[in-house]
């Protein structure tokens, strides 16, 4: 029969009397259960405390990225909004410079003229915000582009009208029109390529439009002659002058004085021979006074 006790000897180390407890079985048996129950308790708290600190720690990291990604959307709703306003503006703008120079309509789609930044709901993620920030990019750089077109074609313009005949070279009347006429020297019909615009002896005579002096020169027909060349075609003739006051290569403006008003070369009484001339072929200058 099992023995119901245990002896436990207790030497000490000074040589001392040995002692002897003796321990009943089932207050021995009784601590190892409760050792092992305290120790399986210590494992699954310790086990737990390691599952709660680390579920801490991944609690702490998705606040953070959660915060930097609200942050995040805030900086690119307040960019996607700055966007959207600014493609407005320059939609608005190229359609007031389109109506006010008689342009055609914009092809180019213009948003819709109002403010604020995007909800969280509008938008499902930052990926899809991020699309919308670059669409509204592109959109802007084509109204740029557009705009720049339209400064261009408003350029061109501008030198074809600052080039293109206007107005009387000089103040005076006209004795001989554009076309067939009668030779005031032979009696015979004779097409005359420009206008005769008399006028006193030494009136100024002025440039009809900017250009470059492309001939200064006297022949024995026109006389005293000046010839500005203003591009795009487009050349004028002033002829029996008195007096030639520019120079070749000389750059001048609608309205400068070129020369003086006289009765050189082939000519019955001062008065200026005025020519247009496009592209080498004299046109009516009565359509451009």
């Amino acid at each position: 029969m099992a023995s119901r006790h245990f002896t436990v000897m207790i030497i000490p180390a000074s040589g001392q009397q040995v002692r002897r407890l003796v321990v009943p079985r089932w207050l021995l048996v009784s601590c190892l259960i409760v050792s092992a129950v305290l120790l399986s308790v210590a494992g699954y708290v310790a086990s737990d405390y390691t599952v709660l600190n680390s579920n801490q720690i991944e609690l702490m990291r998705l606040q953070a990225e959660n915060s930097d990604q609200r942050q995040e959307f805030q900086r690119l709703a307040m960019e996607f909004a700055d966007l959207r306003q600014e493609l407005v503006v320059l939609a608005e703008t190229d359609a007031r410079i389109r109506m006010l120079n008689g342009l055609g309509s914009d092809v180019i789609d213009a948003p819709v003229g109002i403010g604020g930044a995007p909800e969280m709901d509008e938008l499902n993620n930052l990926t899809e915000l991020q699309k919308q920030i670059n669409g509204m990019r592109l959109a802007i750089d084509l109204r740029r582009q557009s705009q720049e077109e339209i400064r261009s074609l408003l350029n061109d313009q501008h030198s074809l009208s600052g080039a293109t005949p206007q107005g009387w070279p000089i103040k005076g009347w006209l004795t001989s029109y554009f076309g067939m006429r009668k030779s005031p020297y032979t009696g015979r019909p004779k097409r005359h390529e420009g206008l005769d615009i008399a006028a006193n002896t030494g009136t100024p005579i002025h440039a009809t439009a900017e250009g470059i002096v492309a001939r200064v020169e006297t022949s024995p027909g026109y006389g005293k002659t000046v010839v500005l060349d203003h591009g795009y075609g487009y050349r004028t003739l002033y002829a029996h002058n008195s007096k030639n006051l520019v120079k070749r290569g000389q750059k001048v403006a609608r309205g400068d004085k070129i020369a003086e008003v006289g009765n050189t070369g082939r000519s019955t009484g001062p008065h200026v021979h005025y020519e247009i001339l496009l592209n080498g072929v004299p046109i009516d200058p009565r359509n451009t006074l």
